[in-house]
């Protein structure tokens, strides 16, 4: 063989004139002959082997699956909540499972500002929810915002958003629709200008009649919505199916693509479930549903709240695993399982009563520890880890392991976590920010640290009195006990990182931590 390979580079070297002296006078014919097949057999096998390694190689699809106000606990493979999850539990056996994953500011609209962006609350600009009130102060995430989604767009990919969006203010004349009806408006139009890159469009702004959902096509004008009579979660299901198998060319067969789902559910109100997700609950007793020691007591204001909607809240979360499913099976159905990077998160999570709190915007790990599922067959390894992962890491991480690292902007602030994600190795972070501002208080609000061991939350109000809480997540993962005045070495030790924090990310409640008081021990 290393003869024949000796003769080949010799062939290949020779100009014209050479090779036909070789015709005449050195080689046999029948022996020419046989070394020009074997050329050609090794030529075309080397070919072969190009076109399977650039099919390999080739750009991963990409799906991220992502439902509104899911806390990270409210999975069946976690062990934690009596709720029937087997699609997730499935996927989560085939799939990375980061367990710390937090939204660093858990609301809506900052939360998802930061999934696009790759950069915290005050580097997106969007420090509340988007609504007739946060347009006074121009919170929004801007058309120049260079997203994950305009760097695929770039790229060649097509690009999918259907459900909820949540990132524009409404202006006069509002919206005709039930979330403009009070004092607040909500729902908005998304021009394509500000839909950065995506070219399909089947979604609206926030709207919350999960049974009769409004949308907004690719090509409808502001005014021309229309309503589904269908649960929101198995109308987008539907409509990703028919994107994924391509059924009306949104997309060319061999363009990579990359395709958000976006379901409201499991938001309140919590009612507006089908009766066949209400019913794999009904007969559970109250008793099995209420174990967390953290819910308040039957007989007060939030405990009786949490008992009111926890049923219905886990009957959204399981129809929303049953629509993830569906949309899992027809990524098999069409062969693109293989190179489809499938990512399963949520905006924040919900308290329902827990810690005295109805809904989000909390420290606690019900608000702010989000699901976190990644799924890449053959290329990221399934296991469980505690990385300790922020919203803002998702973009560079995502760019990165699809192979786009140098297409990142410089002025990112998230931090990519590819090597983990590929290798299991590589820098792996110590802690996470935890922010809440009130509408036109930058400064005010509340401000805090989490790491492997410990969540620290600091507040500030205007006519109010400071509050500290410490928690122990280790020994304490219900977050019963604030030991926050009796341990004053993490308390000192933590300020100092959330001080570097808030400096890194040009927060302006900073100067709060310049006080004696923190100075001095809080």
């Amino acid at each position: 063989m290393k003869i024949i390979g000796l003769v080949i580079q010799s062939i290949a070297k020779m100009n014209k004139a050479n090779l036909g002296l070789l015709l005449t006078e050195k080689i046999k014919i029948p022996y020419l002959l046989m070394i020009l097949i074997l050329f050609s057999g090794c030529l075309s096998k080397t070919k072969k082997e190009e076109e399977v390694a650039n099919t390999e190689t080739s750009q991963p699809n990409l799906l991220i699956v992502f439902p509104d106000q899911m806390r990270g606990q409210a999975m069946g493979f976690m062990g934690q909540e009596p709720i029937k999850t087997p699609n997730i539990d499935r996927f989560a056996k085939e799939s990375l499972v980061l367990t710390d994953a937090v939204s660093n500011f858990p609301i809506c609209s900052p939360a998802r500002a930061s999934l696009m962006s790759g950069k915290y609350p005050f580097g997106h600009g969007v420090i509340q929810n988007n609504n007739s009130h946060s347009s006074h102060y121009g919170y929004e995430l801007a058309a120049s915002e260079k997203c994950w989604s305009d760097i695929l767009k770039e790229r060649g990919y097509r690009l999918g958003y259907i459900g909820k969006w949540h990132l524009d203010n409404p202006h006069p004349p509002y919206i005709k629709s039930s979330n403009n009806e009070g004092d607040k408006k909500w729902n908005e139009w998304t021009p394509p200008e500000k839909r950065h890159g995506f070219d399909y469009w089947y979604a609206y702004g926030t709207y919350d009649d999960h049974l009769k959902p409004m949308y907004w096509a690719t090509d409808a004008g502001r005014h021309d919505f229309h309503y589904v009579n269908e649960w929101g979660p198995k109308v987008e299901a539907d409509k990703a199916i028919a994107y994924l198998k391509n059924e009306k060319g949104e997309r060319m067969d061999n363009e990579p693509f990359a395709l958000v789902v976006s379901n409201n559910p499991p938001h309140g109100p919590y009612s507006k479930v089908p009766e066949k997700y209400k019913k794999m609950y009904q007969d559970i007793p109250m008793d099995r549903l209420t174990q967390r020691p953290n819910i308040p007591q039957k007989g007060t204001k939030h405990g009786d709240y949490y008992r009111q909607h926890i049923k219905d809240y886990y009957a959204m979360i399981s129809g929303v695993d049953d629509q993830f499913g569906r949309i899992l099976q027809a990524l098999e159905d069409t062969s693109l399982a293989k190179n489809t990077i499938v990512l399963f998160l949520s905006d924040h999570g919900n308290c329902l009563g827990i810690h005295n709190v109805i809904s989000k915007d909390y420290h606690y790990e019900e608000s702010f520890n989000i699901p976190f599922i990644m799924r890449w067959p053959e290329k990221i390894k399934p296991k469980k880890d505690n990385l300790l992962i922020s919203m803002p890491d998702i973009y560079p991480t995502l760019m990165e392991i699809m192979g786009f690292k140098n297409d990142i902007p410089k002025d990112i602030e998230g931090v990519s976590y590819a090597a983990n994600f590929l290798y299991g190795k590589g820098k792996r972070p110590e802690s996470q920010l935890y922010m809440y501002t009130p509408y036109g208080g930058p400064d005010m609000g509340r401000r805090g640290i989490r790491t492997n061991q410990y969540t620290m939350m600091m507040s500030r109000w205007k006519g109010k009195p400071d509050e500290l809480e410490l928690f122990d997540n280790m020994n304490d993962p219900y977050q019963l006990n604030n030991i926050g005045l009796s341990d004053t070495v993490t308390v000192n030790l933590l300020t100092q990182k959330l001080k570097s924090l808030l400096e890194k990310y040009n927060d302006p409640w900073m100067k709060h931590l310049q006080s004696d008081k923190v100075r001095n021990g809080y």
